[in-house]
């Protein structure tokens, strides 16, 4: 039988920036490198499935 409703699996992150601490939000299967508006410093990097998060996460937005 073929599903009618497919559940999302990914979700976007709400982190915070260890330098800065200014908060953005990221992609948790981010496919490019993510860096901080504010300073630059990479928050994510992509490693073929789910990213390396190497920021604080604070909340996961459904």
């Amino acid at each position: 039988m073929v599903r009618l409703y497919r559940e999302n699996r990914s979700r976007f992150l709400r982190v915070k920036c260890p330098d800065c601490e200014n908060e953005q939000i990221v992609f948790e299967k981010a496919s490019t490198t993510v860096g901080c508006v504010v300073c630059g410093r990479i928050l994510a990097e992509p490693r073929g499935g789910r990213a390396d998060i190497r920021a604080e996460i604070l909340a996961a937005l459904e």
